[in-house]
């Protein structure tokens, strides 16, 4: 570290220069990846419902309709009357568009007939399955649905592809709103905790370049795996907030140098080997966060933790290069553009002051503040007893749009439409299946309760299909509990029988979280275990970050059950009662953790520099928190800017997160860091520093420094 400051330093034109110019261009390359992104990836691909859907695309061709255009007859006309009108159109279709299958009320097929029909007879469909070399894109199409259009009705487009592309653009719309709302208010913030436009203006510089940097490692990502739409909000979320917040805590120690008397050049390079190392310790603890998201089976999921590694890496490579050669070049005139004078250290002294009565109150009745707080947390956490996890559908689309008012209509118009589970009977070592055999199965099935009927689909004397479609009202607990109920059924000696379809599907990938949910913890938790002992040489400490970390954790899912499962506030939230989303579980599980410890680290160095420069455990506490209070809290009312900014997405599950971050940062950033930890620490007293022995002598030879 002391020699890249010193390189940074020297050369800081040429760092400076050649990190803006890098990230520029790879930033306007990276753009392109909005066009390559995935909508799926939520299925467990070794889950038996994956399986399923694997030898039905096999054997029987894809069966999932890409597009469900739904007529309703205008004018007075008839579903006779404008036949010719959407046969003619779907005909045009099939001659412009490579497709695998199409089914349509007005075709020749007398069971499809029957299930495009909608229950009162008004409206019939058309159900139309690309091929898989179709050349279609996310971003060509929209261009196909007006294809569909016809005169004498109204048509809605439903179907799997088309909420993925109503999620796909709505995500990207969302990105440039909240962008666009985030930074001006960001800006207009830092002037008031900076006192001067110049240094407000820094950490929003690198904040815009992390988000083009994060782009661009996605962009790289799409090239060897799947990267889920909801990567590029997550990526530009946890860019723009960390950056800021890093260029705050990089800015706000360059002036701390300054006004003790170093020139720009020194006050630099002691900023790299204080807050820059503690930028780089608290990046590489994030990134060992989302790391734990990478061991699960879910494309989706993997994506989310890639784009989550990519925003921070972004942000602290940024913040140890372009940031500190921007302030050498600055030197004094970070303070330029201010109202008055001494305004940035008139603020400074009054946080000080301020932050130093509150720890003084803390420290003088720890015993209090540490048994209250700890009560008043576990109460917030208790609704997570009753927890459940969910699935994210078109309902997290907004209301009013266009695919999620047409899938409405579909679900509950056509129910007929395969609301069901798919039953799959294979033969095994060399035997062959019965047609007697198809028909026991699915009068097994048919007795199921929550199944309203069950039919063949699809027999030969290797395989054989059954259809069981759900009871009418179903909901999708007892579809859970059909699910199983229809996997309980015992299939025929030398055959195996497998259950898929979308509630199994569901089932099966919150199943895969909940079985790999312990291996993310544990990466989590003992990554974060041995970095904070290599950075302060304790035993204690890391243990209690881990509990700290826990205990915001719990209240933050605590209260985004009580409101989204719940459904207490979920009117004013616009958002429909659900489960917990299970992607976003673990996304918020990672961010959290990442964001808890990242504070603790923020504070415990600086009273760790205490210690160590000879003050006792209360002199420490009292130096650390008067010198960090502005900091930790003002990084989190920056990053609450930022996440509200993207949780006005129309997105319920953007909502979802945003709600979960801010309710985290507020709880973690203030009652925790700022009165808990105090508090703890000087009851442990002299123990927050003990480690054994050896693990002193490991720390002497390898430890991080802060």
């Amino acid at each position: 570290m002391t020699r890249w400051a010193q390189t940074v330093v020297a050369r800081k034109w040429w760092v400076l220069s050649l990190a803006v110019l890098i990230v520029l261009i790879s930033g306007v390359w990276g753009l392109g990846v909005f066009g390559k992104l995935s909508q799926g990836g939520f299925i467990d691909p070794g889950s038996d419902s994956a399986k399923v859907a694997d030898i039905i695309e096999d054997n029987l061709g894809p069966q999932t309709p890409d597009i469900i255009a739904i007529y309703s007859p205008t004018d007075g006309k008839t579903l006779d009357d404008i036949g010719p009108a959407v046969t003619a159109a779907v005909d045009q279709f099939k001659t412009e568009v490579p497709t695998a299958s199409v089914k349509s009320y007005w075709g020749t097929d007398a069971a499809a007939k029957a299930s495009l029909l909608s229950n009162d007879g008004s409206m019939a469909a058309v159900a139309i399955t690309l091929a898989p070399d179709s050349g279609v894109t996310p971003a060509t199409f929209a261009d196909l649905l007006p294809k569909l259009e016809v005169e004498g009705a109204e048509a809605q487009f439903a179907g799997n592809t088309v909420v993925g592309v109503a999620f796909n653009t709505k995500l990207e719309k969302d990105l440039v709103v909240a962008e666009a709302i985030a930074i001006p208010i960001t800006l207009v913030l830092l002037v008031f905790i900076f006192g001067g436009i110049v240094a407000a203006a820094v950490p929003v510089f690198v904040g815009v370049l992390s988000v083009l940097s994060a782009l661009a490692v996605l962009r790289i990502l799409t090239l060897i795996t799947d990267v889920s739409s909801f990567s590029i909000n997550v990526a530009s979320l946890l860019g723009l907030g960390l950056a800021i917040d890093y260029g705050l805590f990089v800015v706000g120690r360059f002036r701390e140098e300054l006004n003790s008397g170093s020139d720009p050049g020194a006050a630099a390079q002691r900023t790299v080997l204080t807050a820059g190392r503690t930028v780089m310790f608290s990046g590489l603890l994030l990134i060992c966060a989302f790391s734990g998201m990478l061991v699960f089976p879910q494309a989706v999921i993997r994506s989310l933790g890639f784009g989550a590694i990519a925003a921070v890496l972004s942000a602290a490579v940024l913040s140890l290069t372009a940031v500190p050669a921007l302030l050498a070049i600055l030197g004094h005139r970070i303070n330029a553009l201010t109202w008055r004078k001494d305004a940035a250290q008139r603020g400074e002294e009054r946080s000080r002051k301020f932050w130093g009565r509150v720890v003084t109150w803390v420290m003088k009745r720890p015993v209090a503040v540490s048994v209250t707080i700890v009560a008043v947390l576990l109460v917030m956490a208790s609704p997570l007893l009753g927890a459940r996890l969910g699935e994210l559908s078109y309902t997290a689309l907004p209301d009013n749009n266009p695919a999620r008012v047409a899938m409405d209509t579909l679900v509950n118009d056509f129910p007929q439409t395969g609301n069901g589970a798919t039953m799959i009977l294979q033969a095994e070592d060399g035997n062959t299946l019965t047609p007697a055999e198809g028909a026991a199965i699915a009068e097994s099935a048919g007795q199921v309760e929550g199944i309203g009927q069950a039919t063949v689909v699809a027999s030969t004397n290797q395989l054989i299909a059954v259809q069981a479609l759900y009871s009418e009202g179903s909901t999708p607990q007892s579809q859970s509990t059909a699910v199983t109920d229809l996997r309980a059924i015992s299939a025929p000696d030398g055959t195996v029988l497998l259950v898929g379809g979308g509630q199994a599907m569901v089932d099966d990938g919150n199943n895969a979280v909940l079985h790999w949910l312990p291996v993310m913890i544990l990466i989590m938790v003992g990554s974060t275990l041995i970095l904070l002992f290599l950075a302060f040489g304790s035993v204690v400490l890391p243990i209690k970050a881990v509990l700290m970390a826990a205990l915001s954790l719990a209240t933050t899912f605590g209260v985004l059950t009580f409101v989204f499962q719940d459904g207490h506030g979920v009117e004013l939230l616009g958002v429909s009662q659900t489960p917990l989303e299970a992607t976003f579980v673990v996304l918020i599980l990672a961010v959290v953790f990442g964001l808890s410890t990242d504070y603790e680290v923020f504070l415990m160095s600086r009273m760790v520099e205490a210690k160590n420069a000879g003050a006792t455990t209360e002199e420490a506490v009292k130096f650390g928190t008067e010198r960090t209070g502005r900091i930790v809290t003002a990084a989190a009312l920056l990053l609450i800017v930022v996440t509200g900014a993207f949780a006005m997405s129309g997105l319920s599950v953007m909502k979802f997160l945003g709600v979960g971050m801010i309710v985290a940062l507020i709880v973690d950033a203030t009652i925790i860091r700022m009165l808990l930890v105090p508090s703890l620490v000087k009851l442990m007293g002299e123990a927050n520093w003990w480690a054994p022995a050896w693990m002193k002598k490991v720390h002497a030879k390898v430890g991080i420094g802060h």
